[in-house]
């Protein structure tokens, strides 16, 4: 399928979704809004892929909401329809903050690969990556908080578990970049990578490996960290003992032990499809 906003192309397993509209600093604009999401759910529903990498071309990841987004359905200054203008900008929102969580709900592990500047939404889509890598000109700004208004596509509930939350607090109190290196300190990245071509060629190689895993234990390990992230250590094992109980594979296991001792690539099944 063909996107305005970027590319998509599974090799060997791995999903890579680039954008390509560097010319515009790869902002968001409206059908990037519609057709990420898009693109991720195919992705993970048709399971031909078993992991997700998103990179993009040009200076920097993403300049994040383009502006005729932010100004479309924006709030009337005053008037008699002020409140229920607001009730349906708070509509539109939300319909923009599941964008990135079709990220969270993928079935594959999303790897995101940033240079540059990944800068307001930019920031939302990134903390909403399983992992992310950066180059050493890559930083992170909420911008939002410079242009008068208050990030609301997932900023706060995503970056302050990441990274310590004085931190998250004075990023976005200050609009400052944060640049790579410190990034990685906090641990907003796992790794930073000398330049853009580094970081491509590190990213794919950790896709790799992931691919070369059971699919199904993979997507567990997904569902797992994403459960225990947002509920009780008890409540967490529990899940995680049902979830054993009912998708251990013991063909995967047998053929990663059989794999191991003939000194080749282990063969699994992919995830079946499911529809939409």
């Amino acid at each position: 399928m063909t996107y305005a906003c970027f590319t998509v192309e599974i090799i060997d397993h791995i999903a890579h979704v680039r954008f390509n509209r560097p010319e515009r600093a790869n902002a968001m604009v409206w059908e990037f809004w519609k057709e990420l999401p898009e693109a991720i759910d195919r992705i993970s529903n048709d399971a031909a892929a078993r992991v997700i990498v998103i990179s993009s071309e040009g200076k920097h990841f993403t300049s994040g909401m383009d502006v005729s987004v932010f100004m479309s359905g924006a709030l009337d200054a005053d008037g008699p329809n002020t409140h229920v203008s607001a009730e349906a900008f708070r509509h539109k929102i939300k319909a923009l903050q599941q964008t990135f969580s079709c990220l969270e709900r993928a079935r594959q592990p999303v790897l995101a690969a940033i240079q540059g500047g990944a800068i307001g939404a930019g920031v939302d889509l990134a903390t909403a990556c399983d992992c992310r890598y950066a180059s050493q000109d890559a930083f992170f700004a909420v911008q939002e908080t410079a242009i008068g208004m208050t990030a609301d596509v997932g900023t706060f509930p995503r970056l302050v578990r990441l990274i310590p939350e004085g931190w998250a607090r004075q990023m976005a109190y200050t609009a400052e970049r944060l640049p790579a290196a410190k990034a990685r300190e906090i641990g907003l990245v796992n790794e930073v990578f000398a330049s853009h071509e580094e970081l491509l060629e590190g990213v794919m190689a950790i896709a790799r490996k992931i691919a070369a895993h059971s699919p199904l234990a993979v997507s567990g390990c997904k569902a797992m960290a994403n459960y225990a992230r947002d509920h009780s250590t008890a409540d967490a094992l529990d899940y995680v003992s049902v979830w054993n109980a009912a998708m251990l594979r013991p063909d995967d296991i047998k053929e990663a032990f059989i794999a191991r001792g003939e000194k080749r690539p282990p063969q699994f099944d992919n995830l079946k499809p499911i529809g939409d």
